[in-house]
């Protein structure tokens, strides 16, 4: 029988996956931009895995924490970390490296978060309560960070895989694409407010859970089969 959650126990066991999902994000970005020329970030203090040097209060704290209460698509985000692409060592290159670093550290936090959830889980079936709860803060570990993942992977600028289009098209279409940045939020909350964008990513989620749990031999709980 599921077990029903207060709004306080649901805040317990999303808060640290979904500011470490957001945050970690936000430094990976920064970390490879150090690492491929660039020293922005560093100098601002933003290349850490210190959450408070990255939280957005609002794309943080405020939008997640509406959405967890209103049963909707989960998302939000942190402080973008500042990058001059001009200081990289090959520009266009490097570009696609520093946004690609983004949604590489949700799979890999998606897959330690995985970890966890196939220690815990034999526990939590026995009904021991602290093995409950990290079990079901592993299970939103997993979800929040391949949903950051799938959705920085969709090439639309200014989300992570428009960045790596733009690295990787012709120089013409990427001046083009490096036009149409400023309208792709628009187009982001317009398909969020229609109920398009967990359409659009479902196929993503789900093939992404299923990489996971495979990978750690686990059977695959359809978390994403809703969408």
């Amino acid at each position: 029988m599921p077990i029903e959650f207060t709004l306080v126990q649901k805040i317990a066991i999303w808060a640290l996956p979904v500011i470490f999902a957001i945050t970690i994000h936000e430094a990976a970005h920064g970390y490879a931009a150090r690492a491929l020329g660039d020293r922005t970030a560093a100098m601002l203090g933003r290349v850490s895995l210190n959450p408070l040097r990255h939280i957005d209060p609002v794309g943080t704290v405020l939008v997640p924490g509406i959405l967890l209460l209103l049963g909707g698509f989960l998302f939000g985000w942190a402080k973008p970390v500042p990058v001059d692409f001009r200081n990289l060592r090959h520009p266009r290159r490097d570009m696609a490296l520093v946004a690609l670093a983004g949604p590489l550290s949700n799979a890999a936090m998606a897959l330690l978060w995985g970890l966890l959830l196939k220690f815990a889980a034999p526990a939590a079936a026995a009904g021991e309560g602290l093995w409950i709860g990290l079990s079901n803060m592993a299970v939103a570990g997993i979800v929040i960070n391949l949903i950051l993942m799938v959705l920085n992977l969709l090439p639309l600028p200014p989300l992570d895989g428009g960045r790596v289009l733009t690295g990787l098209v012709p120089e013409s279409l990427a001046r083009w694409l490096d036009r149409i940045e400023p309208y792709g939020i628009f187009v982001l909350f317009g398909l969020l407010f229609f109920g398009l964008l967990g359409a659009i990513m479902g196929p993503g989620l789900r093939l992404a859970g299923q990489l996971v749990f495979s990978l750690l031999g686990m059977p695959d709980p359809g978390l994403f089969n809703r969408y």
